[in-house]
């Protein structure tokens, strides 16, 4: 029997399974949607019933359209959206509240007095990251500080801490394994990336207890065995994992120093492959790891932009421009330019290279002659700036510019949006058939894991679908960046 793969890609707004042949055909998929939930402005939560429920639903429905029995698969890999915060009951797994979203904002002031107390270096020369809401230990100070008796409990070795990928690998391994893997554990604020192990200086920081923390793994071993569902056998071993972004550079084949890929999902996220040494970014950026594979770790330049399809979502339930996001391409088309307006997407503040939670969205230029599809246009060109800024500190950074930059996530099959990315980032554009670079790093992941494919093997599993190449004249594209840096100074003015 072929070896077969199931990936779950559990993110944002849902849990996607897929299920792999060793070649990397994809032999069945299901996507899941979950709502979000915002009980104050800026709070952004999950309910962890919700997303088990959506990937209990996703894989056997992945599994029926693969036709493959669930006792065919050889290795599950998880990868999943990263600093969502859960605190759990180690005895059956129970959450002690809603998961605490990568997006929520509720701990901005708590980041603002750490840096006023002189802690941002510190922590920024440890974890490679910026004090900032958007990870994770902040989050779990909140909950330990506000769900009532958490912190007893905590102290009392009741409690677990994990991201999303350990209380699923809790879950799928009924509660044997508590772990998370080398890109999870850097996106937590607690975690040393040189030393690659918790940092005590850091738990003390956050006053975070060390008895709540996984056990760090690799990311392509065995971490788990399946025990205890009712949807897949006892004993499929769990043996890649990695935060979604990470997965998708993985996904993407970017295995040599240098090769960048871009993300286009709720954000965009852009991550850089930079070797077996950290760089510590000038230019606002983070420094993560990528993955660790047999003691040897891959680290890289991150640039996220927090809001991307998420500002399509919002033309589309926000203001009815569009009923589905899939037709804001065409909508867009429609005319030959945005004639003047620009359109900042700091829906929930702004990331990378700027770092500033109040910044607000902004949209400028309007006039009477302004229809719905200036809009449209302005919101892709805004989404392309974006990563043209972190593209543009990336290069800062590292020494050099990025020559091509690989692309995925559901955004990237816009050609209107991927033509505006080569030509305002002065880059060649490469987008694979298969978009869902995250399912696919996490199932390359799995099969390294066993050993079923090597580095090389993996590689091969990514095949190209269209290159887009630069083609705006030189003075068009300085007149978009003149515009596009005036409208970001509005925005942090707001």
């Amino acid at each position: 029997m072929k070896p077969l793969f199931l990936a779950i890609d559990q993110g944002t707004t849902g849990t996607t399974a897929l299920v792999f042949s060793k070649e990397g055909e994809t032999l069945g998929r299901y996507t899941v949607e979950f709502p979000q939930h915002f009980p104050k402005p800026g709070w952004v939560e999950h309910d962890v019933a919700e997303i088990w429920t959506s990937l209990r639903t996703a894989v056997k429905t992945a599994l029926d359209r693969a036709q493959v029995e669930a006792r065919a698969i050889s290795a599950i890999g998880i990868t999943n959206q990263r600093e969502t915060t859960v605190l759990f009951e180690k005895e059956g797994s129970k959450p002690i509240a809603n998961a605490i979203v990568w997006q929520c904002r509720r701990t901005a002031d708590r980041c603002e007095a750490l840096r006023k107390e002189g802690a941002e270096d510190m922590v920024r020369k440890k974890t490679g990251l910026v004090l900032d809401a958007y990870f994770s230990a902040t989050k779990v100070e909140w909950l330990l500080e506000n769900v009532k008796g958490a912190r007893a409990r905590a102290e009392k070795g009741e409690l677990l801490f994990g991201t999303i990928d350990s209380y699923l690998v809790h879950r799928l391994s009924g509660g044997v394994t508590h772990a998370t893997d080398a890109s999870n554990a850097s996106r937590t604020l607690l975690f040393d990336i040189e030393r690659m192990q918790w940092d005590d200086e850091l738990l003390a920081l956050f006053h975070v207890p060390a008895s709540l923390l996984p056990t760090v793994v690799g990311n392509a071993e065995l971490i788990a065995k399946t025990k205890g569902l009712d949807f897949l056998p006892d004993g499929i071993p769990i043996t890649g994992m990695a935060g979604d972004q990470q997965a998708a550079l993985f996904g993407q084949a970017c295995f040599d120093v240098g090769d960048a890929k871009c993300t286009y999902g709720t954000g965009a996220f852009v991550l850089r492959n930079i070797g077996d040494k950290p760089i510590a970014s000038r230019h606002g950026l983070v420094t993560t790891v990528g993955w660790k594979i047999a003691n040897k770790t891959v680290y890289a330049l991150e640039g996220s932009a927090f809001v991307a399809g998420a500002v399509v979502q919002w033309l589309r339930d926000g203001l009815g421009i569009v009923k589905a996001a899939s037709e804001i391409e065409a909508l867009a088309k429609t005319v030959p330019s945005s004639d003047g307006v620009v359109l900042v997407p700091a829906l929930a503040g702004l990331g990378a290279p700027h770092w500033d939670p109040n910044a607000r969205g902004i949209l400028s230029g309007i006039t009477r002659g302004t229809t719905k599809a200036h809009i449209a246009r302005a919101a892709l060109e805004g989404i392309a700036l974006e990563v043209h800024e972190l593209l543009e500190a990336m290069a800062a950074d590292a020494g050099e510019p990025t020559r091509s930059l690989k692309v995925d996530g559901g955004a990237a099959k816009n050609d209107l949006l991927m033509q505006l990315e080569a030509d305002l980032s002065k880059v060649l554009v490469v987008r694979p058939f298969d978009v869902e670079s995250t399912g696919r790093g996490a199932a390359m992941l799995a099969a390294v894991g066993t050993g079923v494919l090597s580095l090389e093997d993996a590689r091969k599993m990514v095949t190209i679908e269209r290159e887009f190449t630069p083609k705006m004249e030189e003075s068009e594209r300085a007149a978009f960046l003149t515009s596009w840096t005036l409208a970001i100074k509005r925005a942090r003015l707001s």
